[in-house]
């Protein structure tokens, strides 16, 4: 018995240690430092972004083109209804109903206005014609009184010279008085004409302005003016124009009916990066509903103006990537990820960032033979960067500082000064840009106070 309790004690000890070393050898396994290899091959640097599909080009559904007359003077009006985004209408379809109480206001005020210029124009008629018709009974009184004045001329012959020439002047005086009357009436009858005239202008003016309300009112039910997919117009602000949002007469459009055959996506580009990007450049483009899909692209407008995005200090540059495929699939307001080639290299030497160390002044790699190499590095993308000195095709590295790195020796000191004279020159550029950029401001700052003491 107590032989057999030995035995098993034994055993117990014995697979024991078989599970320490094991568990060690496993441990020593994770722990094991990983490396990689310089790797010669193609190269391209990416400028990856996220964007938004939208239709290159789109036909407009907009309300009454009248609302820009000057007769009409509408404000901002209001979308009563709409249809959903992403209805197929067929043309002439409904669409959307524009909110009609501020035009039936401004139609009550034309109406009110009308009815106002109505009653002054008979006032004005009648007003003329009795200007006119006492002056005309004033006409046929001095009519009688310079025949009076001729017929005591003509009795006249018998009296004394003074009465004969006092009844001369008599005749002429009523024959001066007559004939200014005559003139007068012809004036007042101008004046007149004129008055009415002026009056029924700004009533026929009144008359087709409210013919041009009650025209504009009947159009608040927009209708699609040709086939397609409702999609909501988005503003200057970004945001989309939908049941509660306003129109102005100086943006009309409601909504839009985009060409699904060729799409772009519209993304923004940091002021950092913006400097790669480039008319042409190609682009990978995926949509993040169907990570299966691939597309190509091209870079097709590049904004040379900054805009800030809304709750960021951020500058960013919109850049619009047209889609080359066609496919059924694509609609506006997806999401898209685009990835922009900016540089291709055909053959270069590369390797992963993570296994590159130090500053500026100073960049190097661990090699796995024990030394810490200088190198020189080039361009760069978000995984990888080119080594343009230091390194030939297949040099294993370290991936993560090894361990009792401090002991490694460093070597291809005669690369230092390359770096530094990289430093040096990027300093110089930096400085330059700062000297420009306060030039600039100065003149700016120059301009504006000339412009307020003028």
């Amino acid at each position: 018995m107590r032989k057999r309790k030995i035995q098993l004690y034994v055993a117990t000890a014995i697979i024991g240690a078989v599970l320490i070393i094991w568990l060690l050898a496993s441990s020593g396994s994770d722990n094991r430092e990983q490396t990689t290899k310089a790797k010669r091959g193609p190269f391209e640097i990416v400028v990856t972004t996220t964007g938004e599909l939208e239709a290159q080009s789109m036909e407009r559904i907009e309300g009454p083109a009248a609302m820009r007359d000057r007769n009409v003077r509408l404000g901002d009006v209001k979308i009563l209804d709409m249809v959903p985004e992403g209805t197929v209408v067929e043309e002439g379809d409904y669409v959307a109903t524009l909110d009609p109480s501020a035009g039936d206001t401004r139609l009550k005020d034309v109406q009110d206005e009308l009815e106002r210029l109505e009653a002054q124009y008979e006032r004005t008629l009648l007003d003329t014609s009795l200007n006119l018709r006492g002056i005309r009974n004033n006409l046929v009184n001095l009519k009688f009184d310079l025949e009076e004045k001729e017929i005591a001329v003509e009795q006249s012959i018998y009296e004394p010279p003074a009465t004969q020439r006092q009844a001369q002047n008599n005749l002429e005086r009523a024959q001066r008085a007559y004939d200014q009357e005559v003139r007068n009436y012809t004036l007042k009858e101008d004046q007149a004409i004129a008055q009415v005239k002026d009056v029924q202008i700004n009533l026929f003016r009144k008359r087709r302005e409210l013919e041009e309300m009650e025209n504009v009112l009947q159009q608040f039910v927009i209708r699609a003016p040709k086939s397609g997919m409702v999609i909501y117009y988005r503003d200057w602000s970004g945001g989309k124009r939908k049941v509660g949002s306003t129109i102005s007469p100086w943006d009309l459009t409601v909504a839009t009916l985009p060409d699904l055959s060729v799409m772009q996506s519209k993304t923004y580009i940091n002021e950092i990066d913006i400097s790669k990007i480039k008319k042409d450049q190609q682009v990978r483009v995926g949509i993040d509903a169907f990570p299966d899909k691939s597309y190509t692209g091209v870079v097709t407008e590049v904004s040379n103006i900054g805009e800030q995005l809304k709750n960021t200090d951020a500058k960013v540059f919109e850049v619009v990537v047209r889609v080359n495929e066609s496919d059924p699939i694509l609609r506006p307001a997806m999401t898209t990820s685009n990835q922009i080639i900016t540089t291709t290299f055909a053959d270069t030497l590369f390797i992963p960032i993570e296994a590159l160390f130090g500053s500026d002044t100073l960049l190097y790699v661990y090699r796995t033979n024990g030394t810490r190499q200088v190198v020189v590095p080039g361009d760069m993308n978000e995984n990888f960067v080119i080594i343009t000195a230091g390194l030939k095709e297949r040099d294993e590295l370290f991936l993560s500082l090894p361990e009792k790195s401090e002991q490694f020796k460093l070597t291809g000191t005669e690369l230092i000064p390359i770096l530094k004279e990289r430093v040096r020159q990027k300093e110089e550029e930096e400085t330059t840009r700062k000297e420009k950029a306060t030039e600039q401001r100065e003149r700016r700052n120059t301009m504006r106070n000339g412009k307020r003491a003028n």
